[in-house]
């Protein structure tokens, strides 16, 4: 049984097909026919959780997607995470999340209506006069008459939000700033029904449980071939599920023309295989398809935006010494198109607004952002966080910069509390999971002394998974940098490639 919306739109394999099937049963059950695309009446108190298993390539996340096209033409209303309306009894709701802002950037860069975890843990307050907009927005209301706003105004509004399903977008095209309509944030009360989690192998125990008590009916979609996090004891989530309610994806979904990046991450399935033949592989791959680079030399360039995959923290300290003094960045400050990754938010529990506001914006841990200036306030940056929907932010900051062979990390910026940041030119492969970049680097030193060591992690060489991870995060091209070498850069550091987005708010006044 598979819809026939979803017939006439894709060819799928005969695994696809079945998880389709198990998840509509999963569905029916859970009040939502997709078969004939409409909702039955509610079922109170049945709790449902199925894992989607498969490695890449092999279509999870067009199953994903594919899924949620369905329950959109049944009448799901899918949530965004920026403005949620007041629950009626007939309404159903839909989330698709992502364990971190760029996950979720990749699945909206494919027409997946994404958000992250934190985002739907999280919502927002808004001020009643401005909930009015949103409510009509969404069609749960009349269109209202708001002081200082025009009619040509809420037409703006409506033209932005019919094309691109955005509340803040929305307002913010009416002439709003976030901090006019939004005035905090608030752990979730209200359960939702449905939730696709994607990149589920990064999902830790207590995330697990949280999503579990919001949803009723929980789908995972998850590689189990990747690392598992670091606190998990090299399990992941969905492997505790009884076998029945894992649906295992084998088959391998080429992409157009092939491609060599998932023909070498398939390799490493092979027991045989070690890793000098598997840099033959990487040879032999360069020399017949540009999508894979043989290179000798790290190239600073795609530093600034995409980092270094590494496994050792002293080499991606020693990198990101390199990348700096490559630039001239002086020892004492921060140039713009620095990039930076968040460590967390450091604020006592008493300021447990404030946490909430930060990690709302998008400063989660693992978060990726370009530094682009002070604040107008002294420990306060002007950041850029990639892959978030609204990702101009403002927030007090604590910079901290590793430096080698010193057991101290030296401070630029230091804000009394804050979000706290480390450079982000070279990223461990255990940080770099979940997000992809166009071009991405992986540094084969770090891989080779990882199979010298001869570690085992589940069942695997240690090199492999490092090597799986690493190489799957290049969505177009993979550099396999055999030296440890630094190529110097063509140019200075940028900000003008970064997208406009809408004002950002005002968490200046919110987060000292």
């Amino acid at each position: 049984m598979v819809t026939a919306m979803a017939l006439s739109t894709v060819q799928f394999s005969e695994d696809q097909a079945e998880a389709f099937d198990r998840v509509a049963d999963a569905l029916r059950a859970a009040g939502v026919d997709l078969e004939a695309g409409q909702m039955l009446p509610h079922v109170e108190d049945r709790r449902s959780v199925l894992a989607v298993v498969g490695k890449a390539g092999s279509g999870k996340t067009m199953l994903l997607a594919r899924l949620a096209e369905a329950l959109d033409d049944a009448g799901v209303e899918t949530v965004s995470g920026d403005y949620e309306g007041r629950r009626r009894k007939d309404r159903r709701t839909l989330a698709i999340l992502a364990p971190t802002n760029k996950a979720a950037s990749v699945l909206r860069n494919q027409g997946v209506p994404a958000t992250t975890i934190h985002r739907i843990l999280y919502t927002p307050v808004y001020d009643p006069e401005y909930e009015r907009i949103a409510e009509w927005l969404a069609g749960n209301g009349e269109r209202p008459e708001i002081e200082g706003l025009t009619d040509a105004a809420l037409d703006r509004a409506a033209a932005f939000f019919q094309a691109n399903k955005s509340i803040p977008g929305a307002l913010a095209a009416a002439g709003l700033r976030g901090s006019d309509f939004i005035t905090g944030w608030k752990r979730r009360e209200d359960p939702l029904d449905i939730g696709f989690v994607d990149e589920s192998s990064m999902l830790d125990d207590r995330q697990f449980e949280d999503l579990k008590e919001i949803f009723s009916t929980l789908v995972l979609f998850g590689d189990p071939a990747q690392l598992a996090p670091v606190n998990q004891s090299g399990s992941m989530v969905f492997e505790g599920l009884a076998e029945p309610r894992k649906l295992i994806l084998n088959r391998i979904h080429r992409q157009a023309g092939d491609s060599p990046i998932l023909d070498l991450a398939h390799a490493l399935a092979d027991d045989s295989l070690g890793f000098e033949d598997f840099e033959r592989l990487v040879e032999d791959a360069a020399g017949r398809d540009d999508r894979v680079v043989l290179g000798q030399r790290v190239q600073a360039d795609l530093m600034a935006r995409s980092p270094v995959l590494v496994w050792r923290n002293a080499t991606r300290i020693r990198l990101i010494h390199a990348f700096r003094a490559a630039h001239g960045a002086p020892e004492d400050a921060l140039l713009p198109g620095e990039p930076l990754i968040c460590d967390g938010i450091e604020l006592p529990l008493k300021h447990r607004k404030k946490r909430i506001d930060l990690e709302a914006r998008g400063l989660i841990k693992g978060a990726q952002v370009i530094y682009l200036g002070p604040g107008r306030k002294p420990g306060f940056s002007r950041l850029h966080v990639m892959g978030a929907e609204d990702p101009q932010v403002s927030a007090a900051s604590i910079v901290k910069i590793e430096l080698p062979d010193e057991e101290e990390p030296f401070i630029p910026y230091a804000a009394r509390m804050g979000a706290a940041f480390l450079h982000g030119a070279a990223v461990t492969i255990h940080k770099a999971q979940g997000s992809q970049w166009e071009n991405v680097q992986v540094f084969a030193p770090d891989i080779w002394a990882a199979a010298r060591a001869g570690r085992v992690e589940a069942g695997l060489p240690l090199w492999k998974r490092l090597t799986y991870v690493a190489i799957t995060r290049a969505q177009e091209r993979l550099f396999w940098v055999t030296r440890n070498r630094l190529a110097l850069p063509t140019g200075p550091l940028r900000t003008d490639d970064l997208a406009v987005a809408p004002p950002p708010l005002a968490l200046e006044e919110e987060t000292e």
